[in-house]
């Protein structure tokens, strides 16, 4: 698709959702006079059409998670966006304008994507691919780039290697799902009995129905991986999840902070097992793997529902409801 390089191009202000205060999502205000992020660096000034909405956004703007890395309000939450590059940031960049981009960004240690443009490094951007809309492709990078890294960069999956996915219906769940079973692994996911049908369209061998059953008890076999999105604050999830693993297995948590004993628990169990932590970074060439798993047709992200930029505040109620299928966006029109 061709672009109209001069419509598009930057003024001094923008449209954006901005955090004034710590607190719930009335907090988030939309706003049309926010000073435009200023080009520096290798960094590649991109125009916003898609924002994705991610559970480390409300965990932020309600004061816990990694807020302490704002040091001034109003601020701009959102790790991931989809555009159109304005201004590159030389000549023979490898994102020229008028490309088509998907994104992360080290929000909130930089302002974030819930805006009309963004300055983001070359390094974490990838091209996005024709079949995959705007509207879906903002709410891609960040989950997608977690759960690539939970199931093939730290899980090492191999074929026939037996997963255990917490919440796979969910953001980065539903990624997860699918990137284990392209490596062709067997997958166990957990969800409600809603979700059961779509965790299996998305390739899971076990949905098992948290609702109804503990899945320690329902698991057929012990697996090698653990990926836990939950933690222990919802039902002890990663202390019962630890006793599912094989010897010589792994268990990653997600969720930051959400099971701060695991190092203590994995020890105590007295086998040979080992655990981790999971932070995402924003690595663009791992994310134009994704974009071609994408474009190949062997990924397919779901996007549940999307919201304009000035219902910023609602699309944080409606994720916060933790019923959430897949992703949800802010798009900018």
């Amino acid at each position: 698709m061709s672009y109209d390089l001069a419509a598009l191009a930057p003024r001094d202000v923008m449209r954006a959702a901005v955090l004034t205060r710590f607190g719930g999502p009335e907090k988030l205000e939309y706003r049309e006079d926010v000073p435009a992020p200023v080009l520096c660096n290798s960094e590649a000034l991109v125009r916003v059409f898609s924002a994705g909405v991610n559970l480390i956004d409300a965990k932020t703007r309600s004061g816990k998670g990694v807020s302490a890395a704002i040091t001034q309000l109003p601020w701009i939450l959102g790790g991931e966006f989809a555009g159109v590059v304005v201004q590159p940031p030389y000549e023979f960049a490898p994102f020229q304008a008028g490309d088509e981009v998907v994104g992360m960004l080290f929000n909130p240690r930089f302002q974030g994507a819930y805006a009309e443009y963004v300055t983001a490094p070359i390094l974490s951007l990838a091209k996005k691919p024709k079949n995959l809309s705007m509207e879906v492709a903002g709410a891609v990078p960040l989950a997608a780039l977690t759960a690539w890294n939970a199931i093939v960069e730290a899980g090492s999956v191999r074929h026939g290697m037996r997963i255990l996915i917490h919440a796979g219906a969910g953001g980065v769940g539903h990624f997860a799902i699918q990137f284990a079973k392209v490596f062709g692994a067997h997958v166990v996911a957990t969800a409600s009995a809603r979700n059961r049908e779509f965790c299996e369209e998305l390739g899971a061998d076990q949905v098992i129905d948290y609702t109804a059953t503990r899945f320690e008890d329902a698991l057929e076999e012990p697996v090698d991986l653990v990926v836990d999105l939950i933690g222990n604050v919802q039902d002890a999830t990663g202390s019962r999840s630890i006793q599912c693993l094989a010897d010589g297995g792994t268990f990653l948590s997600v969720p930051t902070g959400s099971f701060p004993t695991m190092h203590e628990e994995i020890q105590a169990a007295g086998r040979e097992l080992h655990a981790s932590h999971l932070k995402c970074s924003p690595d663009g060439r791992a994310l134009q793997a994704i974009m071609r798993l994408i474009e190949q047709g062997d990924v397919v992200p779901h996007l549940e529902r999307s919201f304009p930029l000035k219902d910023a505040a609602e699309a944080h109620r409606h994720i916060e409801s933790g019923r959430t299928r897949g992703k949800i966006a802010l798009t900018i029109d």
